[in-house]
């Protein structure tokens, strides 16, 4: 790791400054960042990750892994005819609901979600509980009602994509974090996508989705936030800091944290803009990806995702191919946890303080099913407690039963003896 000296320098009559970061023009506040001399001065250096029992402890994040089978399943039983379905309808189809088990047995783990009991030929059919259809009836007013607020989420994340376009199976694969709703992209005409949405034909022979701005400039939640604050008016992007939230016992080296505070003097890239001037080993492309991240993670359900499934992104969006370095080198900004044997980027400033992230509208209806889903537990620990009685209760008639056949037996036993004698 090394760094430039700061010093000053006369070129064509114009006073420059030239820091360990770029060179900029003292008398020009308003040029584009892209004008700035790109140089890259982070070398990839060894940070101990930390871990944050705060973050590891949110519950909401790590069971949307276990909870998206169930509200798949949920959605269709809820689409199937009378909302009850027999087993044999969705026995063979596991992989399709993400499930590794088998599908009746991944039911009867949720008794307080599915409803079992028996229907023709004496067959297991399932149909969700009282409670479990009360909170998919509040689903869906909380989705009609945010019509237009997940239309916004779709909209901006196609917008980020660096041809404006992408792949359905991409947004499918996303619809989960977006909260969009199921099959919501099977009907061309459906309420969510309306006329500046467009099914385009792309390369490979995929299908895509593109949107039509209309020449509309798109503000990203950073500049949003600062124009709420004071420190963004719609010109220059310089002053807009990223907000950091250190870890309770993290502390950076020394050289790396004067990298940082140089790195939030930079101006902010937004995630909308043409990101071609960058050259992608500069410092300005390191803004660029994360301030992608920091937008992409705003507007997930839960502002946090698998990194795996965030990786995938990187052919669309322009990522460099070691975009995961970027959560580790902002360790103030993002938290990575590795729980459930997996890895979770979860963006901090949506869980710390007053937080100037919008919730997702979606967040409350999935805390309600993650409780409801918390009572299978109870349940099934009660049946357990119920059989173990049942079956001491059994036992100790079958010792009694046992009892009196053995007296039976050594009374006949001696009336047969006395007979003898």
């Amino acid at each position: 790791m090394f760094f430039h000296n700061s010093y000053f320098t006369t070129h064509f009559g114009n006073l420059f400054f030239c820091s360990k970061i770029s060179i900029f023009s003292l008398f020009d506040h308003q040029k584009s960042p892209f004008r700035y001399t790109q140089i890259s001065n982070y070398v990839n250096v060894y940070m101990k990750w930390k871990k944050d029992p705060f973050f590891d402890s949110i519950l909401h994040i790590h069971k949307s892994a276990e909870l998206k089978p169930i509200i798949q399943l949920k959605n269709f039983i809820v689409n199937y005819p009378n909302g009850c379905i027999p087993i044999s309808a969705v026995s063979k189809r596991g992989l399709e609901f993400d499930i590794s088990i088998r599908v009746a047995r991944f039911l009867r783990q949720y008794p307080s979600v599915f409803e079992e009991f028996r229907g023709e030929h004496n067959l297991p059919w399932f149909r969700l509980t009282s409670e479990a259809a009360e909170i998919d009836r509040e689903e869906k007013r909380v989705l009609e009602e945010c019509k237009e607020d997940l239309k916004d989420r779709l909209r901006r994340f196609v917008l980020m994509s660096k041809d404006k376009v992408l792949p359905l199976k991409i947004i499918k694969g996303m619809a989960w974090y977006l909260g969009l709703p199921v099959r919501f992209l099977d009907e061309s005409k459906g309420d969510l996508l309306d006329e500046s949405f467009r099914f385009v034909d792309m390369e490979d022979g995929l299908k895509g989705l593109t949107v039509e701005s209309n020449g509309e400039k798109l503000l990203s939640t950073m500049q949003r936030n600062a124009m709420k604050n004071g420190v963004y008016f719609g010109g220059t992007l310089e002053g807009i800091e990223f907000p950091l939230f250190p870890s309770k016992g993290l502390r950076l080296r020394r050289k790396i944290e004067s990298w940082l505070n140089e790195f939030q003097k930079l101006p902010y890239v937004s995630p909308y803009e043409d990101f071609w001037h960058l050259d992608p080993d500069s410092d300005f492309a390191e803004k660029r990806v994360v301030g992608m991240l920091h937008e992409l993670l705003s507007l997930f359900v839960e502002h946090s995702a698998e990194r795996k499934k965030l990786l995938c992104l990187k052919k669309y969006f322009g990522l460099p191919q070691k975009v995961h370095k970027a959560f580790e080198r902002h360790p103030h900004m993002f938290y990575l946890s590795f729980k459930n044997k997996t890895c979770t980027a979860i963006l901090k400033e949506a869980y710390c303080g007053n937080s100037s992230i919008e919730k997702h509208p979606m967040l409350v209806v999935r805390k309600k099913y993650i409780r409801l889903v918390k009572e299978s537990d109870r349940i099934l620990k009660n049946r357990r407690i119920n059989n173990r009685f049942i079956k001491h209760e059994k036992l100790e008639k079958g010792s009694d039963i046992d009892a009196d056949s053995d007296d039976r037996t050594d009374i006949q036993a001696e009336e047969v003896s006395k007979s003898f004698c």
